[in-house]
């Protein structure tokens, strides 16, 4: 019989957004000028950016297509952060109660 190691997985949920926004800035582009290249409102992008609005598949091609960076790059990125957020709420969840 063979036993599975438990995973450990990180607590660090970084968003799509931190690392959009750190590629805009490489870049030296506004979130102005990068919406006007994709012919969004800049409200759109602003909600990516501080992880208000999930990015999509749609998004994910977007940005693929204006940064170059892999769509799957994105989507992975975007499913990954949303696992952590949800590992670490069930974690804080099932923490037992000590009394004492």
């Amino acid at each position: 019989m063979t036993t599975k190691t438990p995973r450990t997985f990180s607590d660090m949920a970084i968003s799509p957004g931190e690392v959009l926004a750190e590629e805009l800035e490489a870049r030296g582009m506004t979130q102005k000028e990068f919406a006007a290249k994709l012919g969004w409102p800049v409200q759109a992008i602003n909600q990516i950016i501080k992880a208000k609005k999930a990015l999509t598949p749609d998004t994910a091609i977007a940005l693929e297509k204006v940064l170059g960076i892999d769509a799957q790059f994105w989507t992975n990125l975007e499913a990954d952060y949303r696992m952590t957020l949800t590992r670490t709420r069930q974690r804080s969840i099932q923490r037992p109660i000590r009394s004492g």
